[in-house]
């Protein structure tokens, strides 16, 4: 880190990362609103969150092989990403409850994301260079909160309509923009990534290492996303929260997608002992287990369920900062761009088909039981890890 940084920047960077990214879940935060007003079906929720990821991935495609972010500021596009993701979020408010214009605009709001969550990630490499480690748990935190923020806002809002939840993300979305184009100039270290090579994908795997890492980060993604998307649905259902009403289930959910940024930050710092694979193994191991064990928490008081899920909410995205250093840390020097790009690409598809798995067995596994469908995720992932944790 540079003697004359301004303290300014990694608490902007930090502040609009969160506002950006906070358009993210905001169909999930009023589905229930949706399907009890509008006629949806519970299962749309899948669709919904599928739109996103989905557009997201689309966007991340275009951006690295237009060089986007290279060719121009960071910090506008950062600016003009965040004002047409805000456009897209809050136009949700004209389509109603029709469940077709909702995922085109959700698809739309994901290529949106793709220059908001990633540049952002630039715009700090441009200003951190030693200590990037550490200022992406912050980012990564950002993130997480920012998913969480939508169901904050449905919760304090009891008596706010889902068009007011979706306006009122837009607006803070809108002004995450803004404060980073007029508060974070372009870094001294900001540099050209290299641009998207198709070519790459042959060759970027045949690193032992990077196929550890990249294959763990696979497992952590089978799981991370699904159970962001339904962990409301695992709420909810639970005898000891259906009395106190959707307020309730809104609060808890933003606590425990929220916590995440805890395991973000404490993550960041532990590994700069310990190193990223023993801290991504160890909060990898832990998550695993919650699937195991989610079930039984199911039948808990809504106290021990709760402390619990929060244990998870906090290991089931805290190694993700870890897996990110690694990937950057094993590509092969020349194909950093290429092979974050690709792995990226593969992760989010991964989220696609586990939060469909989800979705489509809703009908013919309880509710209590649905979690376990993603064990399969950190287990591939410690799999993965064993060569990385044993040469730290």
């Amino acid at each position: 880190m540079t003697t004359c940084l301004p303290r300014r920047i990694l608490p902007v960077i930090t502040a609009s990362q969160l506002a950006g990214t906070s358009v993210w879940f905001a169909g999930n935060a009023v589905m229930p609103d949706l399907v009890q007003r509008g006629g949806l079906s519970p299962d749309a929720l899948g669709n919904i969150t599928t739109a996103v990821q989905l557009g997201f991935i689309a966007g991340t495609l275009v951006f690295a092989f237009l060089a986007i972010a290279d060719r121009f500021s960071p910090r506008r596009v950062f600016l003009i990403c965040s004002l047409l993701a805000a456009a897209t979020n809050g136009a949700t408010y004209l389509s109603g409850s029709n469940l077709w214009p909702l995922l085109v605009l959700r698809f739309v709001t994901g290529l949106c994301l793709a220059g908001i969550y990633p540049v952002g990630m630039k715009i700090a490499a441009g200003w951190y260079e030693r200590n990037l480690g550490h200022a992406l748990g912050f980012l990564v935190g950002a993130l997480v909160v920012g998913t969480a923020l939508p169901h904050l806002i449905r919760g304090l809002g009891r008596d706010l309509p889902w068009e007011g939840v979706m306006l009122a993300v837009s607006a803070i979305a809108a002004t995450g923009g803004v404060m980073m184009y007029l508060l974070v100039p372009d870094g001294p270290h900001l540099r050209s990534s290299a641009e998207l090579d198709p070519r790459a994908l042959a060759g970027i795997f045949r690193s032992a290492d990077f196929r550890a890492s990249a294959v763990g980060y696979f497992g952590h993604m089978w799981e991370l996303y699904a159970f962001w998307a339904f962990v409301p649905t695992y709420i909810a259902a639970h005898a000891g929260v259906i009395d106190a009403g959707p307020s309730a289930v809104s609060l808890i959910s933003f606590l425990v997608i929220g916590a995440g940024a805890v395991g973000c930050v404490v993550g960041g710092l532990a590994s700069q002992r310990i190193g990223s694979a023993r801290v991504a193994n160890a909060q990898l191991a832990v998550s695993g287990l919650c699937c195991l064990a989610s079930p039984a928490m199911f039948l808990m008081p809504m106290p021990l369920t709760l402390a619990f899920l929060l244990v998870w909410g906090i290991t089931v995205v805290g190694d993700s900062p870890q897996f990110s250093a690694m990937n950057a840390r094993t590509a092969p020097p020349q194909l950093v761009g290429s092979a974050l790009t690709i792995v990226n690409c593969v992760g989010f598809s991964i989220t696609i088909a586990s939060i469909q798995l989800v979705n489509a067995m809703q009908s013919y596994v309880g509710i209590q039981y649905q979690f376990l469908l993603l064990l399969p995720g950190p287990v591939l992932g410690l799999i993965a890890l064993r060569r990385l944790a044993s040469q730290q």
